[in-house]
């Protein structure tokens, strides 16, 4: 695939967002330079609503054209630039854009989790989310990475799923992915990768937790009460 080489790029970004870290992920992994804009989406400026029709981020600028939706992002990228990150068999690459999907349905139950009100809802959110792991735990290689040696756009969307857990274990043992020992492998693999790693912030682990106590949620409370 002959490299269509950008204009200047820039990624409008939240600190916080999990749909910006699999874009930067991808842009590191594929050598593109990029400058990283960080916003708060609280209080959006005015340009960025012209951006993001959807108000939400990421949004890739390429030059004066805005691609917006992380998936598309992802896309691009895959058509235009060279290192791959999607499998060359279009059966086995439709298999991995579900399980895309599927990462995306696990972020939702995390902002669920992180989101309810008591511990009842909770423990069900929390249930919830062990029973999507084990689906991906029978799935996942984990040799080192999901389909095996290669690192593919599945892994550049699980990464800032576990994210999450790093402050969550810090918080309490939620026993969400207990007994999932391939997960366990592919969490610690990617959280040693470094584009993984430069997708965040040194701060990212205190902002996660200051915006977990602002939901005045269950997991807030327990924060609080370990804080006391």
């Amino acid at each position: 695939m002959p490299e269509l080489k950008l204009p200047a790029v820039k990624l409008i970004s939240h600190k916080l967002c999990p749909y910006v870290q699999r874009a930067v992920i991808a842009l590191t992994e594929k050598g593109v330079a990029f400058e990283r804009i960080d916003i708060d989406l609280a209080s959006k400026p005015d340009w960025f609503r012209k951006v993001s029709p959807l108000g939400k981020t990421p949004v890739l600028l390429v030059g004066e054209r805005a691609i917006f939706e992380s998936a598309v992002i992802l896309e691009y990228l895959e058509e235009t630039q060279q290192n791959p990150l999607h499998p060359s068999d279009p059966l086995v690459r439709a298999e991995h854009r579900a399980w895309i999907e599927f990462g995306s349905a696990a972020l939702a139950d995390i902002a669920g989790l992180y989101t309810a009100p008591d511990e009842a809802a909770f423990k069900a959110k929390a249930s919830q989310l062990a029973q999507k792991f084990a689906r991906l735990e029978a799935r996942v290689a984990a040799a080192p990475w999901f389909d095996g040696e290669k690192f593919s756009l599945v892994d550049s969307v699980f990464g800032p799923v576990f994210r999450y857990f790093d402050v969550f274990d810090a918080i309490s043992d939620f026993g969400i992915l207990a007994d999932k020992p391939k997960i366990t492998r592919w969490r610690a693999s990617l959280a040693a990768r470094p584009s993984v790693k430069s997708a965040v912030s040194a701060e990212y682990p205190a902002l996660l937790r200051d915006f977990l106590i602002r939901r005045n949620s269950f997991i807030s409370g327990l924060i609080m009460q370990a804080a006391a």
